[in-house]
């Protein structure tokens, strides 16, 4: 009897067994709303950025929010290429030029229709993209930019000295007709929804290269080359692949920029400096991320457009000190960029709520 008393009367053993299981369904239950709440953030930035114009009516400031866009979408680019494959190419303005070149060709040369034209420049870079990466990426680390600056530069003084394609004047798309048809328009909010849909564009892209079989290849060759390499995974094959659908994308912005400006000469889509900031506005932001880009787009076209209003001539190169000083910023003090440093500063606040919480609990 005093054994079964002594059961009986033993208190219930205290349930700290039972909320080990909560934190697991409370996980599952939380990635769903947590997705649906990045998903509803996307949606809304996409009205608003739908809306934009109807607010923004001042044509200096579209122009402002369309550079925006063309550098975020230069950014995103030069990201499958530096930020999910790891090499870095400083030579990508080639490619810029070349759709840029190519699409006005077509179009004021040959009669082509404006958006096959913007096709067949894309197109181009990404073929000249292959021969320039047979033999680049045969070499590593800064070997490998240095060769892309010289092929930029090779590019440029082509350019420069063709006179079929206008050689050092460069060339103008003539006004005579408007529209959808040959993209040109007398506003700004056409230019500002080319740029904006070319930019989605991008973004799907890098979304699907991010979640398919790409991404991880790309990811291991940029981490772990030799460990790749043993698993099979050709380093050249899949470098050169980034590099084409990199240079794909960088032409097509090229050609928008022509569209836009109805001229171009090798110092406007040839220039160094344009590879410099691709590089820059992903390196700035997130290289690696999917938005990233766009927040050093934000930043470095803001940075650019101040210097010359408050600068004008006399601070010409300004903007490309304030690029240097901020390289050495990031690579000192934040090297995973704008976004990452956010990332990690909502993660230490999460961290510093959740240790409070368990100090007023105890």
């Amino acid at each position: 009897m005093s054994t079964i008393n002594t059961v009986e009367n033993t208190p219930p053993k205290a349930e700290s067994a039972i909320p080990v299981a909560i934190p697991a369904a409370t996980q599952a239950t939380a990635a769903p709303k947590n997705f649906q709440r990045k998903y509803m953030l996307w949606v809304v930035l996409l009205i608003v950025a739908l809306l934009v114009p109807f607010f923004v009516t001042d044509p200096s400031h579209q122009n402002l929010a369309i550079l925006i866009l063309m550098a975020a979408q230069l950014g995103v680019s030069w990201n499958i290429i530096g930020g999910y494959a790891g090499q870095i190419s400083l030579g990508h303005a080639a490619f810029y030029g070349l759709g840029a070149y190519t699409s006005t060709m077509l179009i004021t040369l040959a009669g082509l229709n404006a958006w096959l034209a913007l096709l067949a420049g894309g197109i181009l870079a990404a073929i000249i993209s292959v021969a320039i990466g047979w033999s680049c990426f045969r070499l590593k680390g800064h070997y490998f930019a240095m060769a892309t600056i010289a092929v930029a530069e090779i590019i440029q003084i082509i350019f420069t000295n063709w006179e079929y394609a206008g050689a050092a004047v460069g060339l103008t798309i003539p006004m005579d007709k408007q529209g959808w048809g040959v993209l040109i328009f007398a506003g700004k909010e056409p230019y500002y929804y080319l740029a904006l849909g070319l930019l989605l564009l991008t973004l799907l892209a890098n979304l699907l290269i991010e979640r398919s079989y790409l991404g991880y290849y790309f990811r291991a060759i940029k981490d772990e080359p030799d460990a790749a390499r043993s698993l099979g995974i050709s380093l050249s094959k899949y470098k050169q692949i980034a590099f084409a659908v990199s240079s794909f994308f960088t032409a097509l912005g090229g050609s928008l920029y022509a569209q836009k400006e109805l001229y171009i000469d090798p110092a406007s889509v040839l220039n160094t400096g344009l590879s410099i900031k691709m590089a820059l506005v992903s390196i700035l932001g997130g290289v690696g991320t999917l938005f990233g880009p766009i927040v050093g787009a934000g930043v470095l076209t803001l940075i650019e457009e101040g210097t010359r209003m408050f600068f004008g001539g006399s601070g010409r190169g300004t903007d490309l000190i304030i690029y240097a000083a901020l390289i050495v910023i990031i690579a000192v003090y934040y090297p995973s960029g704008v976004l990452g440093w956010f990332r990690q500063f909502f993660a230490r606040r999460k961290v510093n709520q959740a240790n409070q919480a368990k100090g007023e609990q105890a």
